[in-house]
């Protein structure tokens, strides 16, 4: 029996871990590249974002836009508990942060990149690199086993079971050899991304960091609320990614030209906050409206704002007219930004797309259109929020499909 997994990312490289070493049982690991799990080196600013402590599958199938009839099978067999316990039992502790990312304790990537590398050489994994997929294709004639993989330098493999692993392509024809053994492709568009707003005013307050807002692409009623970045380019921050991935289609279907409104005070309402200004007003009125921030927002971003209400550096809260204090409302509860483009982080870069959910048989991973074809990873129509979602999807659908390989070995056995 022998096995090829494509693609040395997080997803292949779990499940080479995952696949014990069994006389007579070969396993080849192919990576295009000459590096193994980039993205899990560059995850988390280099700390490795490896999951989130959330323990309740339908809670956690709510951070996935896409793919939750799968996840709802493959959490249930290898969730964030499994995760922290695979590699707690592997001598790498992770720790949750309050927002419930979780980290390993060293933050250091390398450490999960060790630990998974140290088990597929254990399992005896055979490992081959600058392998770069051209076609894979039925065996007819002599051969003994089912499919032959062929690669750009004009090599072949020939294996019984091929787990493709490749990560999540940005243009579709890089599909086309999956597409060729019958398999639908869902067209990949971007899923977590930044706005871009070019050469609006706020870029100037680059650095400046809201903890708590909230976000709404305009004709959606989708709301998402945390920290919200302000870059030289427009806005970042997971309240911005969240909500890219979100609506990723419909974003791209708008070629990334699109309206967005910001709440900075998170989910503050109209009420609540015109009570807030009559206290001010009542209490503090002598006090210069300038120099009393009373919201918690960052200084820069409250000099920015009140000239933009009509608001004067010698206005005080006892003096502010209707149409300032109207004005201020808007901008702090729906602050209107046109977005024009995008910008993805190419190390991190995360797809919406890959092969169709209905192809796949969520119980063991394997293609329902190519038996002894089998998937993990970003290939397929799964995509989450940030915040160790994706690299859940591909600990969970590795393990899943590094089992049923493992179970078939055995029978075949």
């Amino acid at each position: 029996m022998k096995i090829a997994i494509i693609g040395c990312g997080a997803a292949g490289c779990f499940a080479a871990a995952n696949i014990p070493y069994t006389e007579g049982v070969t396993v080849a690991l192919f990576e295009k590249t000459g590096k193994v799990m980039q993205k899990v080196r560059v995850s988390g600013g280099g700390r490795c974002n490896v999951t989130h402590h959330c323990f309740d599958v339908q809670e956690l199938l709510n951070r996935y836009p896409r793919g939750k009839q799968l996840l709802r099978r493959t959490l249930h067999r290898f969730g964030p508990a499994d995760t922290i316990e695979w590699f707690n039992s592997r001598g790498v502790q992770l720790k949750a942060e309050n927002d419930g990312r979780m980290f390993p304790i060293t933050d250091n990537s390398q450490t999960i990149i060790d630990c998974i590398w140290q088990q597929v050489v254990k399992n005896r994994i055979q490992v081959y690199y600058h392998k770069a997929v051209e076609g894979i294709t039925k065996n007819t004639g002599d051969s003994a086993h089912r499919y032959r993989v062929q690669f750009a330098d004009g090599t072949f493999y020939d294996a019984d079971k091929v787990l493709i692993a490749t990560g999540g392509f940005p243009k579709a024809e890089q599909y086309s050899w999956l597409k060729e053994l019958g398999h639908t492709i869902e067209k990949p568009v971007p899923s977590l991304f930044t706005f871009n707003m070019p050469k609006h005013p706020i870029t100037e307050l680059m650095g400046v960091s809201v903890p708590d807002a909230s976000v709404r692409v305009v004709g959606s009623k989708l709301i998402q609320t945390g920290p919200v970045l302000i870059t030289h380019w427009g806005m970042s921050g997971p309240a911005v990614l969240r909500t890219s991935a979100i609506v990723a289609r419909e974003l791209a279907e708008a070629g990334y030209n699109f309206k967005v409104i910001i709440n900075w005070l998170g989910d503050q309402t109209d009420a609540a906050l015109a009570q807030e200004i009559a206290s001010l007003r009542s209490g503090s009125g002598g006090q210069y409206i300038c120099g009393r921030n009373p919201f918690g927002l960052p200084k820069r971003l409250w000099e920015y704002m009140l000239p933009r209400c009509g608001i004067t550096d010698t206005m005080r809260w006892g003096d502010m007219t209707a149409a300032a204090r109207n004005k201020l409302t808007e901008h702090l509860l729906r602050d209107i930004y046109e977005v024009r483009g995008k910008t993805t982080f190419k190390e991190e870069f995360v797809t919406c797309g890959g092969i169709k959910l209905s192809e796949i048989d969520a119980a063991s991973m394997e293609s329902r259109i190519v038996p002894g074809l089998f998937f993990a990873g970003e290939a397929i129509d799964v995509d989450g929020v940030t915040g160790g979602f994706n690299f859940q999807h591909a600990w969970s659908s590795a393990y899943v499909a590094a089992t049923a390989m493992c179970a078939e070995c055995v029978h075949s056995d």
